[in-house]
């Protein structure tokens, strides 16, 4: 029986972006040279593949420090960052830590630790009970960040003084929302300091101009990511925003709905920068088992971003 033709429009960069990358090897280089169990404070990043694949290497994710057992385990903070009140609480009770915090999340917390020094108020515009923005947020003393979502909130948000004020934002939010954000707060406080670099990865940034270059080719674009991935769940937004005119974020081939996905022609597909690129190829031979897959390559640049490991990992020798 001959299968329709259907063309997938590969989007490039997408998945595993830098900090993902290192947070990853931090665990398993951890466990490479103490052996398991090696502990980890929540998801290391949102994608349950990438958290199973660990937990059966010898990773044990916990919510709390507390669920520790053994303090001379390592234990390591995910890559969305943690509040200062984490680390100390692990020095406290003598732990051997190890901080998977993406550097460009680190670039996010010295920006808002150096704005207060200097007398500001800072204002974060982020998603609320996100782990990266109440890692931010834990930098610094209660009530000295204001966290903002929209420019709805930014049109009627008060301040004490509009002289004193600066803003840092999540790193994986969508540009254009943000950048409307910006403008809004930039109207009405002209004095407002802004970060030296914007705070939004260059990942997410990559992934999302890479969705708006195949938005409007096709009918359905599929983002392959967890649904608690801000930068995957973002994607879904860009693409339906730049003229896709439908949108799915799917963590395995299982989720696909066949009835959903008949006569199709052109479909879209990408990544989060959690995801792994095995399950991108599963979502694609599961399209070939229902369609004649021709697959277009549609690269809008190539990243060749990388940051290295923890000093501690790089220099430990794994015990005779």
């Amino acid at each position: 029986m001959n299968k329709p033709p259907l063309t997938i429009l590969l989007a490039a960069p997408r998945g595993f972006c830098a900090g993902v990358v290192r947070a990853v090897d931090i665990v398993e280089r951890a466990l490479a040279l103490y052996g398991a169990p090696v502990y980890v404070r929540h998801e290391i990043v949102h994608n349950r593949f990438v958290v199973d694949d660990l937990k059966a290497k010898g990773a044990i994710f916990v919510d709390e420090l507390d669920e520790i057992p053994d303090a001379s385990r390592p234990v390591v903070f995910s890559a969305h960052g943690v509040p200062k009140s984490v680390p100390a609480a692990a020095t406290a009770r003598h732990m051997f830590q190890i901080d998977a915090t993406c550097p460009l999340v680190t670039k996010v917390h010295m920006e808002a630790q150096r704005h207060h020094a200097q007398g500001l108020d800072i204002i974060l515009i982020g998603h609320r009970n996100h782990p990266e923005v109440i890692g931010t947020m834990g930098q610094l003393p209660d009530g000295a960040v204001t966290l903002i979502e929209t420019a709805e909130e930014a049109e009627t948000l008060a301040v004490r003084d509009p002289r004193k004020l600066s803003y840092v934002t999540q790193t994986t939010l969508s540009v254009d929302d943000t950048r409307d954000v910006i403008a809004v707060l930039q109207r009405r406080f002209p004095d407002i300091i802004g970060p030296f670099k914007e705070d939004i990865c260059y990942a997410t940034t990559n992934r999302q101009e890479a969705v708006k270059e195949i938005a409007r080719r096709c009918e359905l674009l599929l983002v392959v990511g967890a649904p608690n991935s801000s930068n995957s769940k973002r994607l879904v937004e860009v693409g339906l925003r730049a003229g896709c005119p439908r949108g799915l974020l799917v963590q395995r081939a299982s989720d696909l709905d066949w009835s959903m996905l008949q006569g199709l022609s052109v479909v879209g597909l990408t990544a989060g920068a959690s995801a792994p690129e095995v399950l991108v190829n599963e979502i694609a031979d599961a399209f070939r088992a229902h369609y004649d897959v021709n697959i277009e390559k549609v690269t809008l640049r190539d990243e060749n971003v990388s940051f290295k490991l923890p000093r501690e990992l790089r220099e430990a020798q794994a015990p005779a």
